[in-house]
């Protein structure tokens, strides 16, 4: 696998290594020894989809908080999304900081996103499916959002919003007293 810094402290962009001949290609997703040699974390204990039926649903922006912090490895599986992170570590040198990056099933791309960090996704296709790896337990209780068009972040989103729910649509502004 391939690994690429992000421009925020410990995110990285991971991407397939293809072995071609004529079937095809056979490329590894993850491998725990060479996460371990980049100093992320290795110890994936959940995996996750999210299936989406329409091009511009949103989905974010979420973030947990000790003591179930999640550090996740995502990928998309099908379809495409705008995938965005969010620096939320108060002694990071990139805090309050964001990235997005392309993510599609046919880019064979992933994205590390470090314990301490809001995500949030918008699909780019109809029939989008997103995988997620987490390195600890999800915790309802932990779990915490801000809304999408936060002030604060001034995300350029590419498209229009078209589908949101409840939860991620009344979510308040971002507050710092939340993460802290």
């Amino acid at each position: 696998m391939k690994y690429t810094k992000l421009n925020l402290s410990n995110a990285y962009l991971v991407e397939v290594e293809k072995l071609t001949d004529s079937r095809g290609f056979f490329g590894r997703t993850w491998c725990s020894k060479e996460f371990t040699e980049q100093g992320l974390s290795k110890n994936m204990v959940q995996s996750s989809i999210s299936f989406n039926l329409k091009a511009g649903t949103l989905r974010g922006m979420h973030y947990a908080v000790l003591p179930a912090t999640e550090a996740k490895l995502v990928r998309c599986t099908m379809g495409s999304i705008f995938d965005v992170i969010i620096d939320l570590r108060p002694n990071s040198p990139t805090f309050l900081q964001h990235t997005s990056i392309l993510l599609s099933a046919t880019n064979y791309k992933s994205i590390f996103i470090p314990s301490g960090f809001a995500h949030g996704f918008l699909t780019l296709e109809n029939n989008t499916e997103v995988h997620y790896m987490m390195d600890d337990y999800y915790r309802p209780d932990c779990s915490h959002g801000f809304r999408w068009n936060d002030p604060t972040f001034n995300i350029q989103w590419p498209e229009a919003i078209k589908v949101i729910n409840e939860r991620d649509k009344n979510y308040p502004d971002f507050s710092q007293e939340h993460i802290s």
